[in-house]
């Protein structure tokens, strides 16, 4: 990598950001925030161009490796030609875009839609809430525990941590949260081998009687109209359901009248192997979100596919939302770059992820044969977890979790000989989870690589 010119040090860096940025973001969870100068592919640099393997892709936003060549060059054109414009009026790649998503769509789905645009994550979310609430007249959702949707207002009464809204007021709209079949830790105490389908029969018991709250058989009618649900837990440890689960749940909702709202906000771009998270689990939303690698981290923009009878013109009329930036030309110029590459890598994308997910997956399970601290280790493509344990293999232990993520950033691993870090992230409902999130275009080397820095990281932590 060329050197960087560094105009400020790291250290002024943090003083400064320290003394007059808020602290009400994230990078604040750390009390000696990491300085990075550069990244290409599947690397971080640091100011000493110490290179960084990148295992968390800024959250899945950057599915397609960092500084990828075809995005950067289509935001850059883009910018050369129409880089601001009022949502007031069109330009080319807005339609160009829509009916790309929507033919990709209806070709897996086999339903007809339309796509709407805002400018990230929580707010499309937020639209998707609009768009229920405009057509069922209802107020309600179910969600599940350990979901997460976004911190805007709405977006915080789906998202299941008590501790995004408690400062905030009293929250009257906040979700039905249901218990997601997490089988490691199952919240009903089951197993998974012999427990017959325990957790999704438990949500059909709540329809068998008015008296479970939520439903009155006499009219047919659900106090909740729609359940939102990512199909992989992202922020709740990249918890991959059991295959049976969503199509057993999206037949009890189909029964009474629920709308799905699938969130593929970090699940969506092949970060499973599929295009969509949901198809690994034959189910077809009626409505679903996406924004982070639909333009692969480089503008904000998120979207919402529904189906034609929920966001038709008559349904979803002019001006039901609306934002300056919705579809702004950067970040359309980029989505539409990334979908054209979708197109023309899908063959490719569905043989490999799968081929490499396998390969990483073996590294992981030698992981956890070395380390009594591994205590379960999973996903799906290239949503993958470790989740860390005391000895017992079982109870969460959060302080490696830190630990590992720290040691990662200080550039002081070896690979093959040569200096290297390793970014990693953490989640779950004990925050002891690493969550990898690789490009999908790692090479097979780099997979070598990354199961050998964290062989090196849990030697130096457990020993």
């Amino acid at each position: 990598m060329i050197a960087l010119e560094k105009t400020i040090t790291d250290e002024k860096i943090q003083l400064t950001d320290n003394e007059y940025s808020s602290w009400g973001d994230t990078v604040h969870y750390s009390n000696n925030p990491k300085v990075f100068r550069g990244c290409d592919g599947s690397y971080m640099f640091d100011s000493k161009d110490t290179p960084y393997l990148d295992l968390q892709m800024m959250y899945s936003a950057c599915n397609f490796g960092y500084k990828n060549r075809r995005i950067t060059e289509a935001v850059i054109n883009q910018l050369n030609t129409l880089p601001q414009l009022t949502p007031k009026f069109l330009h080319q790649y807005k339609a160009l875009l829509s009916e790309k998503m929507s033919k990709i769509i209806e070709k897996r789905f086999h339903e007809k839609g339309r796509m709407h645009y805002n400018v990230g994550g929580a707010q499309v979310n937020e639209d998707a809430i609009k768009i229920v609430r405009n057509y069922t007249k209802r107020q309600g959702f179910f969600a599940f525990e350990g979901g997460y949707h976004g911190r805007t207002i709405a977006t915080t009464c789906l998202t299941s941590s008590f501790r995004y809204r408690e400062r905030y007021g009293h929250f009257g709209d906040r979700a039905y949260f249901v218990p997601f079949p997490y089988c490691f830790r199952c919240p009903y105490g089951m197993n998974c081998e012999t427990c017959n389908h325990f957790c999704v029969k438990q949500f059909a018991r709540q329809f068998e009687s008015e008296y479970k709250t939520i439903y009155d058989p006499k009219t047919g009618e659900c106090e909740y109209k729609a359940f939102y649900a990512e199909p992989i837990l992202g922020t709740g440890g990249y918890i991959n359901p059991p295959e049976w689960y969503f199509k057993e749940l999206k037949q009890i909702l189909d029964e009474h009248g629920i709308m799905l709202v699938i969130d593929e906000v970090q699940m969506g771009m092949f970060r499973t192997g599929k295009l969509w998270a949901i198809e690994n689990y034959d189910v077809v939303p009626d409505v679903m979100t996406f924004a982070k690698s639909i333009t692969n981290g480089m503008n904000p923009l998120g979207g919402l596919w529904a189906k034609e009878k929920y966001i038709a013109p008559d349904v979803f009329v002019p001006g039901s939302a609306h934002s300056t930036y919705c579809s702004n030309p950067i970040g359309i110029r980029a989505a539409h770059e990334v979908m054209s590459i979708v197109e023309e890598d899908e063959t490719m994308l569905e043989r490999e992820i799968p081929r490499k997910s396998a390969r990483f997956t073996e590294g992981l399970n030698y992981l956890k044969s070395k380390y009594d601290e591994v205590g379960d280790v999973g996903g799906i493509g290239f949503a993958l977890r470790i989740e860390l344990t005391e000895k017992d293999g079982f109870t969460p232990n959060k302080a490696l979790c830190d630990a590992m993520q720290e040691e990662g950033l200080k550039g002081d691993l070896s690979y093959r000989g040569k200096k290297c870090g390793l970014v990693l992230n953490n989640g779950g409902f004990y925050k002891n989870i690493i969550t990898l999130v690789p490009q999908l275009y790692i090479t097979d080397e780099e997979i070598d690589m990354a199961i050998e820095l964290m062989d090196q990281l849990l030697t130096r932590l457990t020993k």
